[in-house]
């Protein structure tokens, strides 16, 4: 495991901010934790990058310990970007990686390079729009190739551009091999990039788990077609994984408990001389199940 935590404890004041909370981050993942405000997502970040301490409990990264020289390895971004207003973003970026001892001059440029904003880099931190000052802060996390990014709601302030902009950046960056903490509450980003999810609520680990699994296999087939209602007795026998179907006007929604292949389900149908229109596959939404599982809470 990259990074293994063992029931977390955080008081602030009256408020139990983490309760006993245990997380195991497998090495190569896109882990996201999810949670409403004030659920401890930030906390318990803030707390396995040694910026707030737990009341009780431990984490251990990469199956050695806490110390400074294995956090060397985890570029994070908690929170709000933290550079000076009155720096431009390449002096800005040459203090983190003083800080951090990651990276050389050359990096900077790469990593406002990768980021879009090489031909930003003289421009003072103060005149950068939000988004900008988000996509600096994902700069300076990603200074010195480290093994582990810890990146806070990466993509707050972005507009639905920079979000797509955002995801692809991230996607690189896992298909590198990093390992990548997301904290966030946009849950179809989090569906589309991460490969394991926790949910958190007022302190309380409610789910974790790979997405496919927390998900599970549940989903549907969505066909349209002239006479395609014909084939729902045919249908339900050459596919035993179908276990309902709802019929509408020249459509058929197939709900299954294991998965088919679509290209299967349109090639019985041509067999049957029913041409697809539509052929559509719907699986559960992050969402959904998020909502499920925080309400029964």
């Amino acid at each position: 495991m990259v990074l293994q935590v063992s029931n977390l404890h955080k008081h602030f004041g009256k408020v139990h901010a983490l309760k006993n909370v245990s997380l195991q981050i497998p090495k190569g993942s896109v882990f996201g934790i999810l949670g409403p405000n004030g659920s401890g997502k930030t906390t318990m970040l803030g707390i396995v990058t040694d910026m707030q301490k737990s009341d009780s409990g431990s984490y251990s990264w990469f199956g050695k310990g806490t110390d400074f020289q294995l956090r060397k390895r985890v570029g994070s971004l908690i929170e709000t970007p933290n550079f000076y207003t009155y720096l431009n973003a390449y002096d800005n970026l040459k203090i983190t990686q003083l800080i951090s001892g990651r990276g050389d001059d050359a990096e900077i440029k790469n990593v406002l390079k990768r980021l879009d904003l090489l031909d930003k880099g003289h421009i003072k931190f103060g005149n950068f729009s939000l988004g900008m000052k988000q996509r600096l802060a994902v700069a300076a996390a990603i200074m010195g190739n480290p093994d582990v990014l810890i990146l806070d709601e990466p993509t707050n302030g972005l507009d639905p551009e920079g979000i797509a902009f955002m995801r692809t950046i991230l996607l690189e960056l896992a298909a590198e091999g990093k390992t990548i903490i997301i904290a966030s509450h946009l849950l179809e980003e989090v569906q589309k990039v991460c490969t394991h999810v926790a949910i958190l609520q007022f302190g309380d680990l409610l789910a974790q788990g790979k997405v496919e699994e927390l998900l599970g296999t549940s989903y549907k087939i969505i066909l349209e077609a002239d006479c395609v209602t014909s084939l729902e007795s045919a249908l339900k026998s050459k596919f035993k994984a179908i276990n309902h179907i709802e019929v509408g006007k020249n459509q058929l929604s197939l709900s299954l408990n294991e998965k088919v292949l679509a290209q299967d389900v349109n090639a019985f149908c041509f067999e049957n001389k029913v041409i697809l229109s539509r052929l559509e596959v719907v699986g559960t939404k992050l969402e959904d199940k998020f909502l499920e599982i925080t309400r029964k809470n």
